[in-house]
């Protein structure tokens, strides 16, 4: 401890004694006390009672408050000579505050007693702990004007986002296009959180892919990552917000992809959408934060919003179901009128046709009414197909087959329809063996394979059919010189009742063709740029029994 020079010496560096006599100092050293505490050692606590006034010799201490939900809330960190806990000497009360060393600190004690005396007899004391008072009151003023001038704005922008999602809520939830919806849920997220642009990213669970649709041009061009791909695929695969503030800093960004687009990106906001279940249905990604880096704020915004949006689109993808459930049981309604109407004339002409294959002796006229029984017998399976289809209903007949009689038989029946169109046949039978499949489905497969892309080059062209074994795999490759596809259609090539070029079509063809090439445990590829023609390669099985 200190000797009495010392402790004169203490008082008078304080703040608190400046100008005070020698005769006030002297009648105070011989009645306080000193104390030694360690660093984080709590002083006094809130709500203890208060009889002693601290003058810090040496040191640092933390004043501290805690709100009702326990957080601490530093007040102000006082130094060597200054002091603290007058306020209870003077209005009597507990303590108000915590009081912490956060160093080692020596701390000399004045009592109430001491406290009262200078305040009688010491008017430079009084000012003293008047000045220091109203300095503290108007720090304490500025900072409660600054928190509170933050608070207000915070609370205004909270407010602001709260009804930007009211609105948005109802915006997202005035369409059931699932397109314009996207674009919707897009273009409120980018205004609110005052980013420069982003991309909504779609869940594909099927392909293990995001899948959005961007402009290039005035086209709308759907592009596809795999899942864990990226910043967006990385999202997709942990459920992990990635809030990035510099993105040329991040070893995640590949700045490649600004390299090829010609834009800068600097801030990135990627945040998971889902749905009420907390399953994952899609990725927001959002770049360039006006003004700086997205705020958590904006994260929260996003996550609320998100809950939203993904409600909005499974009611799109619902009503979108609905709608097709229904066309398919119309068409399954028709289907089944036609096939009742049908069978008794159909019958009819099959019994002359066969009646005339046995009694012409002209082989060539007996092979036309051959030809009339098949046609007659593929055309109501076809109609039986249609309504299979729409019922959801798949009977299989497989049996093994020359993979050249089918090839050969099928661009028998189309081949005039080509002639027709100056379209030239190529046919490269690689593989002449036996396959097991369903005859009548698959030829119906190829037959409205090679019909689309008769179709697909209404100025003439080539088709050239390939079929070769690969890995235990029998592949059939129909390439035709037509008009080509977009990414688009081909992401929707095999949804019921999509059309595309054609006036008269059902769109159902391929999506029948994808349903027996999936019965047939097959797999059904689309190669295909616009104006470079198409492929479609059908891979079959070569060892099912």
């Amino acid at each position: 401890m200190n000797n009495i020079t010392d402790l004169k010496n203490i008082l008078r560096r304080n703040s608190l004694f400046a100008n005070v006599p020698d005769s006030h100092i002297e009648a105070v050293v011989k009645n306080v006390s000193e104390k030694t505490v360690d660093a984080m050692q709590c002083i006094f606590e809130e709500g203890s009672k208060g009889d002693e006034l601290y003058l810090i010799a040496e040191g640092k201490v933390k004043i501290s408050k805690k709100t009702k939900n326990n957080i601490e809330n530093t007040l102000s960190v006082l130094y060597s000579n200054d002091f603290f806990g007058e306020l209870e000497l003077i209005d009597g009360l507990k303590r108000s505050a915590t009081a912490t060393a956060l160093d080692k600190s020596h701390l000399v004690i004045i009592n109430r007693d001491v406290f009262n005396y200078l305040l009688k007899t010491s008017k430079h004391f009084v000012q003293n702990l008047l000045n220091t008072l109203a300095i503290r009151l108007r720090v304490i003023d500025e900072t409660f004007v600054g928190e509170f001038g933050k608070y207000t704005e915070s609370m205004n922008n909270k407010m602001e986002k709260l009804h930007r999602l009211v609105e948005a809520t109802k915006v997202v939830n005035s369409t059931l296009n699932i397109d314009k919806l996207l674009s919707l849920i897009l273009d409120n997220a980018v205004q609110t959180v005052k980013a420069d642009r982003g991309t909504l990213y779609l869940l594909d669970e099927n392909k293990h892919e995001l899948w959005s649709k961007v402009l290039q041009g005035s086209e709308l061009v759907e592009i596809r990552i795999p899942v864990g791909l990226g910043i967006a695929g990385k999202v997709a695969e942990t459920g992990e917000v990635i809030n990035i503030t510099d993105a040329y800093k991040d070893v995640r960004f590949n700045p490649d992809i600004d390299k090829l687009s010609g834009y800068q990106t600097k801030s990135i906001l990627c945040m998971p959408m889902r749905n009420k279940d907390g399953k994952i249905v899609g990725v927001l990604q959002l770049l360039n934060k006006e003004n700086g880096a997205f705020t958590s704020e904006d994260e929260e915004y996003i996550n609320a919003f998100s809950i939203h949006a993904t409600i909005a689109i499974e009611n799109a993808k619902m009503a979108q179901e609905m709608v097709q459930s229904e066309r398919l049981s119309t068409v399954g309604r028709m289907a089944s009128t036609i096939i009742h109407d049908i069978k008794n004339p159909m019958s009819s002409i099959r019994l002359y046709a066969q009646l005339m294959q046995k009694n012409l002796v002209d082989e060539k006229y007996s092979k036309m009414a051959e030809g009339i029984t098949k046609e007659i017998d593929r055309f109501v399976a076809m109609t039986q197909e249609i309504l299979d289809f729409s019922r959801g209903v798949s009977q299989m007949n497989f049996e093994k087959v020359e993979t050249a009689k089918l090839i050969e038989e099928v661009t028998f029946f189309i081949g005039k329809n080509l002639e027709k169109k100056n379209i030239d046949l190529i046919k490269n039978i690689n593989y002449e063996g036996d396959i097991v499949l369903d005859y009548d489905k698959m030829f119906r497969v190829f037959y409205n394979i090679i019909g689309n892309a008769a179709d697909a080059m209404p100025e003439g062209g080539s088709l050239t059919i390939q079929v070769f074994k690969d890995d235990n795999m029998i592949n059939f490759v129909f390439k035709d010189s037509g008009i080509g596809m977009t990414e688009e259609v081909k992401s929707k090539i095999f949804e019921p009742f999509f059309t595309h070029g054609k006036k008269h079509g059902t769109g159902l063809g391929m999506a029948i063709v994808k349903r027996i090439v999936d019965d047939h445990f097959g797999k059904i590829e689309i190669e295909s740029e616009p104006g470079k023609g198409t492929s479609i390669i059908i891979k079959l099985p070569a060892n099912k029994s």
